[in-house]
């Protein structure tokens, strides 16, 4: 299902012009119009998708092999010395296009972002916390 309101829609079906670099039935691949490294890439599902909570089970079971396939034809091609996979759901992960999309960003030795790429740190924390959580997920 589509979503004529969605920009996304539009780019993975093929109704806007796109830097496309795979394509199938379920998936189109295109150069992010505003990189973070050179050949950083969205995966862009066909189907409209406001985020991983909602993905489709299908697209989902294929999603993990696409981007392990792309990463490994784009750290050869591009000579990446390593390897992005992001993906945000909602606003405060950094979703900023309510279309499912996951982020393919080759990484290379020496850019001069390489420190603020994905720009979190790490929250003050205890064992007993981190046990609490556990104890939470596991009920």
């Amino acid at each position: 299902m589509k979503d004529d309101n969605c920009i996304f829609c539009k780019l993975a079906n093929g109704e806007i012009p796109t830097n496309t670099i795979y394509e199938d039935e379920d998936f189109r691949i295109i150069l992010d119009a505003e990189p973070v490294s050179k050949g950083h890439a969205l995966i862009l599902p066909k189907n409209h998708y406001r985020n991983l909570y909602e993905l489709g089970d299908n697209e989902a079971s294929k999603l993990m092999p696409l981007a392990k396939k792309m990463a490994k034809k784009m750290t050869d091609i591009l000579g990446a010395d390593g390897f992005n996979i992001l993906q945000n759901s909602e606003e405060v992960a950094g979703q900023s296009v309510f279309h499912f999309h996951m982020h393919l960003i080759p990484r290379y030795k020496g850019a001069k972002n390489n420190s603020t790429l994905l720009g979190f740190s790490h929250i003050e924390t205890n064992e007993e916390e981190i046990k609490a959580v556990c104890e939470e997920l596991n009920k």
